[in-house]
């Protein structure tokens, strides 16, 4: 299936020439000249990368990227003239994965733009699930789990939405410190503990004795979400497979 690229910017020349640029490349690319039409189209077409820029009427790229991450975990390229060290910080906190800024050479994009296609896997989007029992509602910054609404604090929400974005991989204490407590330093490991140990507990409590952890630490190195198929592999392995007739943990209905 071929990619597609929404790239969500007000300059007509620049809009023409990336997408030229992407077209050659194989991308299907959709347009949208301001942050509300560009929301419209997010949700309507369902890209597979967005490429924002910050300065663009209606709804700033600002508020776009903060809805943006508030509703889905696709990969967002920031493209902005705006080109100082606050300024890529600043994008890179609040949600962007990566920040070029203008003028940018056709070459750079293109790397950059298969680069986040390559890590970023499918895509997952407010409504839908983000496991076999998980699932992200944002307008009440709570998920449900096993059926059950949890309400989660402001960290809590971050901390589990960020590991599920990157499921699959291990994800270091410094990165969710900077992601998700806005904290560069990398120090204050004690803070993710801790708030990773109220988030199993929460989780724990609501799915009951039959329910699995989502979570897991990797020592050393950091926390991990585990998948509903890991966990049935790893069950299966330490319990051989399930008795005639029941169900076997993680698999769907």
């Amino acid at each position: 299936m071929t990619p597609k690229i929404l790239i969500v910017e007000d300059d007509d020349a620049s809009v023409l020439a990336t997408g030229e640029l992407l077209t050659r490349a194989g991308y299907a690319v959709v347009r949208a000249a301001d942050g509300r039409e560009g929301l419209r189209l997010l949700f309507a077409e369902r890209p597979d990368l967005l490429l924002l820029d910050l300065l663009i009427p209606a709804l700033d790229g600002w508020r776009v990227l903060a809805r943006t991450r508030d509703m889905s975990d696709l990969p967002v390229l920031v493209l902005s003239g705006l080109d100082t060290v606050a300024h890529r910080v600043k994008a890179l906190r609040a949600g962007a994965d990566d920040y070029l800024p203008k003028p940018y050479d056709g070459d750079e994009l293109l790397a950059r733009v298969e680069a986040l296609l390559r890590r970023s896997g499918q895509q997952q989007w407010a409504g839908e699930r983000a496991g076999e029992y998980l699932r992200f509602v944002p307008e009440r910054r709570s998920v449900l789990w096993y059926g059950a609404e949890a309400p989660l604090s402001d960290i809590e929400y971050g901390l589990l939405q960020f590991l599920v974005r990157n499921r699959g991989q291990v994800v270091t204490t410094a990165q969710l410190l900077t992601r998700v407590w806005k904290d560069a330093s990398g120090l204050g490991g004690d803070r993710v503990k801790f708030a990773v140990l109220r988030l199993r507990r929460k989780l724990r409590r609501i799915a009951g004795p039959g329910g699995r952890d989502p979570i897991a630490a990797v020592r050393g190195m950091g926390y991990r979400f585990v998948t509903a198929e890991e966990s049935a592999e790893q069950s299966r392995r330490q319990n051989g497979p399930p008795a005639p007739g029941t169900k076997d943990p993680g698999t769907k209905s």
